[in-house]
């Protein structure tokens, strides 16, 4: 019983918290875009909000000045990659999923055009490779409980 109310529980505020991840993405990358000589930051992260957010934070707050990893992490209008990292490995585990966890060939595949190829080719080429295809979201969707 435990197990069985921690499993569809496993999946809680997925979506809200994939939402909370696309704001801060959106706001980074709306920030880059800017001259930085006239950037208001609090009407920039309010107007993302008002597009995206579900629960608005109280006016108070002021998270956008501990947000390190756009302004001293190097990842300027990078923050995205997070989230493009999960699209990626729902979508590629997903053939997994589809052949079987220990099919051979699906694991040599992911070998070869994956793991033995590294940085020698562009990252996408690599990806239709290995997939057959370029990624989709539906994997990520679907392991985060958010469709069926």
């Amino acid at each position: 019983d435990l197990l069985d109310r921690m499993l569809a529980a496993r999946n809680f505020q997925s979506a809200m918290q994939m939402v909370r991840q696309l704001e801060f993405s959106l706001f980074d990358f709306l920030l880059h875009q800017q001259d930085g000589s006239a950037v208001d930051v609090q009407k920039t992260l309010d107007a993302v909000r008002d597009e995206v957010a579900v629960i608005t934070p109280p006016s108070f707050n002021r998270f956008q000045n501990s947000f390190g990893h756009i302004f001293a992490g190097g990842y300027a209008a990078g923050y995205y990659s997070y989230k493009w990292a999960e699209v990626l490995s729902s979508d590629a585990f997903s053939r997994f999923e589809e052949d079987g966890i220990f099919n051979r060939d699906t694991g040599r595949s992911f070998l070869q055009n994956i793991l033995e190829m590294g940085g020698s080719r562009e990252p996408m080429d690599l990806f239709v490779a290995f997939r057959g295809r370029e990624p989709n979201v539906d994997a990520l969707l679907r392991h985060s409980g958010i469709t069926g």
